[in-house]
């Protein structure tokens, strides 16, 4: 089975004020499932992991909803703020559809050391008992915090979305391998191969993407790396098939079904 371990739907009726704002033209419109099918039928991916994009309960709801209508839909990445008081009974309920396999914090808008904080650890409790992972938005100052949070919770499953989006159209981000090294030594830790063409600005080439993706890839190995669209934001960068025949270019034949699936699927509990 071939894995897209990210993508978003939206719909921006309901996100009047939210991300993504006009400027961003190319992805200022709704995303819903009939414009992802072709793209995975032309790619052959037999099925997504569907990632939040709004820090809202109704945005969770709404995926799930479209998990329940979508087949091509594994896994929901959904939303509830951690740091709440009813945070563990609202991942109960939300736990209650197994479709639901994670949650993700919108990190790269929080502070560096939001993950320091002792108040999230009833949700993580609750978290670990519905057997949910943890998605990590996070950008390179993050990682100190979140190697700190990886090591208070060593039986939670994590994944780096997107590398921890080191700054590529610059020449990268210093600090960011060694903190990226510390992580990789934690067997809780899994890594995206998402979001790197974003990041890229103009260096859209796969001899740009080539030493990032080649660092993730030697840290993480094929069963702790899982490959990702990051579709639609990835339009503003590049096109689905050129960004999936990219990473397929970057990643050796012999991990390819780790990459592109099984590590996806063991990282996610899908069935």
């Amino acid at each position: 089975m071939r894995i897209d371990g990210h993508q978003h739907f939206w719909q921006l009726a309901t996100r009047v004020g939210d991300w993504p704002p006009p400027e961003l033209a190319a992805i200022h419109r709704d995303f819903m499932p009939g414009d992802l099918a072709p793209l995975l039928a032309e790619g052959g991916i037999d099925g997504t992991i569907l990632v939040q994009s709004l820090p809202s309960l109704a945005d969770t709801e709404f995926m799930l909803g479209l998990a329940a209508r979508h087949s091509f839909i594994l896994g929901v990445v959904g939303w509830v703020d951690l740091k709440a008081a009813d945070a563990p009974a609202q991942i109960t309920i939300l736990s209650a559809d197994s479709k639901l396999k994670g949650l993700r914090p919108l990190l790269q808008a929080l502070p560096a050391d939001w993950l320091d904080d002792p108040a999230l650890d009833p949700a993580i409790a609750a978290m670990q008992a519905a057997n949910l992972a943890f998605d990590a938005l996070a950008l390179p100052p993050h990682l100190p915090s979140l190697l700190r949070f990886a090591q208070r919770f060593p039986a939670l499953p994590i994944v780096i979305d997107h590398g921890a989006k080191p700054d590529i159209a610059r020449g990268g981000t210093p600090g960011w391998r060694a903190d990226m090294v510390a992580l990789a030594a934690l067997p809780n830790v899994f890594c995206k191969l998402s979001g790197l063409l974003t990041e890229a600005g103009a260096l859209t080439g796969r001899e740009d993407i080539r030493p990032y993706a080649e660092t993730l890839f030697t840290l993480f190995g094929p069963d702790r790396l899982i490959w990702g669209s990051d579709w639609p934001v990835l339009t503003l960068a590049g096109d689905y098939r050129g960004w999936q025949t990219m990473a397929e270019a970057l990643i050796p034949a012999e991990a390819h079904a780790a990459v592109f699936g099984d590590t996806a699927r063991n990282f996610y509990r899908l069935a």
